[in-house]
């Protein structure tokens, strides 16, 4: 029983190291695709552009929508990707305010 538990904890702290681990690409990102967004379905609606992710092989595009911020006042900060040392690196979108 305890070295089931062990394996366990083990497990979950090996899966929370790589929520955080940074995607490294040796290979530039395409060209962002310029996107012509679609009505807004209403007024609290901000629009998220569409990036390009690693899956591990090639980028896939990642199409823009429309979200409603989680409080008011906030703004979306879009993901984007920073070369460094030789490589691309993914930085997440995420809400600022």
């Amino acid at each position: 029983m305890q070295k089931l538990l062990c394996t366990a904890l083990m497990g979950l702290a090996l899966a929370a190291g790589s929520a955080n681990a940074q995607v490294y690409v040796r290979i530039a990102p395409p060209p962002v695709v310029i996107e012509h967004p679609p009505v807004r379905p209403g007024p609290n609606f901000i629009w998220i552009r569409g990036f390009y992710r690693w899956d591990g092989a090639r980028y896939v595009w990642v199409p823009g929508h429309w979200v409603v911020p989680p409080r008011r006042h906030t703004v979306w900060v879009d993901g984007h990707w920073v070369h460094r040392r030789g490589g691309w690196f993914w930085v997440e979108g995420h809400w600022r305010g």
